[in-house]
């Protein structure tokens, strides 16, 4: 029998309490690490044919600024140098870490554990000499690897429907990357992690005069024909699940780019060849039923193409950084631990740093479609100054304030903080050792210049689409990264946190239903650098002369 939405809807939320945490009683987990089982950080495909992406010699000239805002940014052409760029930008390496003979390697795109969930795949057209084909990505390699090669007809079929020079770009998550190590709570982290690599991938394309748009009609069976993961022979528990595909072209184009495929571009990938074995992650992975049965009750059938308007306000002009754009995203890192006394920003950084993540027309990255913003910021500010502590509501959508104020608890001041800024001041008092509990007493949160919760709009949304389960937590790990992105301009750096007790934070905010959720937590502050680790350039072990690490 064929599961209704309401099966759907109930599965899901079945899902989200059995994975909760709480301080009596944590989400299931290993409850250790396997440290002989931990699976592969990086997907290669054997047997594919590999086209090594030119690593950026000089990166591109754009300010803090340009992270977002599409102004006086002339496009780019595409080509292999300009794709490495955007790749190397977003879902590269960004560094080694080496400690007592270990070495791990960091990314661009923050993850959960570093443990990257997260494949990317283009399809591309006729580049130079490169024939139009359908690409996976290795990090590792900074190289892409052909698993299909498309017929020109093919893609000049694509480029009609499109009206647009451009190209593909694909997300697909692994389940077992994250639950090697967090367990059932895995599949919320996974998704997390696809909004940080969608932001990073729209703000990198920006920086190059593009622009991202999320295909939102497609079905994930699309997704998986498209891409061959139905022919591809995955090892068991390995498999790749489609998250979204989104197409790229020149952000001055003038046209109105369609979010849809016609059915015959769909099917004309059924008589595509695939090639390319995956490589096997770990010896015995571990199949945790729950995110399985989860992801089929949030599988994505198609829809109707869907449009949304945001705002066309500027953003707040009153601060800078003196770093460039690609500085920041390069120097991106999460903080491990705060300085208590360092941990500050003054009101006006602040107030810029909240304003960069309200969605807004023509701005990276929420610009791309996803759906209409449901995130909402509650904030522990701790040290800002002039302004108090306490805690603060931050509206991402000026339409859901009446909604807020019923769902939240009634004692609630709802002081604005400055104009029409949606900025309010909920309750006053320290909140340092509350936040901290409330992160599964991770001092981190209280030691910053702020932390924060997401509260989702949660049942409603999902009753009408399931599926949408994950796009609140995409939504939640872009505006995470643009939050990274702003602490790494202001000269402070940022955490993304996981694990925390959802229902206490409920408490909190006085949310006693599920109207709201709280979906991911933040802090930002002044990190305390490990003197004991050793940072190396992300691609040493590209150059011959160099030893891999």
């Amino acid at each position: 029998m064929k599961d209704t939405l309401e099966d759907k809807f109930q599965a899901i939320v079945a899902y989200h309490e059995a994975s909760k945490h709480s301080s009596s009683r944590f989400a299931a987990s290993p409850g250790y690490m396997d440290w002989e089982n931990q699976p592969d950080p990086f997907r290669l495909f054997e047997g594919t044919e590999r086209i090594r992406l030119p690593l950026i010699g000089k990166d591109v000239d754009a300010s803090y600024e340009n992270l977002y805002n599409r102004e006086n940014l002339r496009a780019k052409p595409f080509n292999l140098e300009n794709i490495g760029h955007f790749l190397e930008l977003s879902i590269g390496l960004s560094a080694w870490k080496f400690h007592a003979g270990e070495h791990w390697p960091l990314r661009m795109n923050p993850s959960s554990g570093n443990l990257h969930p997260t494949e990317a795949y283009l399809v591309l057209p006729q580049l130079g000499g490169l024939h139009p084909g359908v690409f996976h990505y290795s990090p590792l390699l900074h190289a892409l690897e052909r698993r299909a090669t498309l017929k020109k007809e093919m893609w000049d079929t694509i480029r009609s429907h499109f009206v647009s020079e451009g190209f593909w770009v694909a997300l697909t998550s692994i389940f077992w990357r994250e639950s090697w190590k967090y367990g059932e709570r895995a599949y919320r982290y996974c998704n997390h992690d696809v909004g940080h690599a969608l932001a990073a991938l729209s703000i990198s394309a920006n920086l190059l005069g593009w622009k991202m748009l999320y295909l939102n009609s497609l079905a994930d069976e699309d997704i998986e024909t498209i891409l061959g993961l139905k022919k591809t022979p995955w090892h068991p528990s390995e498999e790749e699940h489609p998250d979204l595909m989104c197409f790229v072209f020149p952000a001055d184009s003038g046209e109105e780019i369609p979010v849809d495929l016609p059915g015959d571009i769909v099917r004309s990938f059924d008589s595509v060849e695939f090639r390319g074995i995956p490589n096997k992650l770990s010896n015995m992975p571990v199949r945790w039923d729950i995110i399985y049965h989860t992801a089929e009750m949030a599988r994505k059938s198609k829809t109707l193409p869907g449009k949304f308007q945001l705002d066309r306000g500027d953003f707040k002009r009153e601060v800078s950084s003196r770093f460039s754009a690609a500085h920041i995203i390069r120097k991106r890192r999460s903080g491990m631990d705060f300085d208590i006394g360092k941990s500050q920003m003054d009101k006006s950084r602040f107030i810029s740093l909240l304003d960069k993540t309200l969605p807004r027309q023509h701005c990276a990255p929420f610009d791309m479609a996803l759906h209409s913003p449901c995130i909402h910021l509650l904030i522990f500010v701790h040290h800002v100054t002039g302004m108090d502590q306490g805690l603060y509501a931050f509206v991402r959508d000026k339409h859901d304030l009446p909604w807020l104020k019923e769902a939240f608890a009634p004692g609630f001041a709802w002081e604005p903080v400055t104009g029409d800024f949606p900025l309010f001041l909920l309750a006053g008092g320290n909140y340092r050792d509350i936040a901290a509990v409330i992160s599964c007493e991770q001092e981190i949160a209280g030691h910053s210049a702020f932390s924060l919760g997401m509260a989702a709009k949660f049942r409603s949304v999902l009753r009408r689409q399931p599926f949408r389960y994950r796009h609140l937590f995409w939504e939640a790990g872009m505006v995470g990264q643009v939050l990274y992105l702003e602490a790494e301009a202001n000269g402070l750096s940022g955490t993304g946190i996981g694990c925390f007790f959802d229902d206490e934070m409920h408490r909190i905010a006085g949310i006693q239903n599920n109207r709201y959720q709280s979906l991911y937590h933040f802090t930002v502050g002044t990190a305390i650098e490990d003197p004991r680790l050793t940072t190396l350039p992300p691609y040493l072990h590209r150059q011959p002369a160099e030893k891999k690490p």
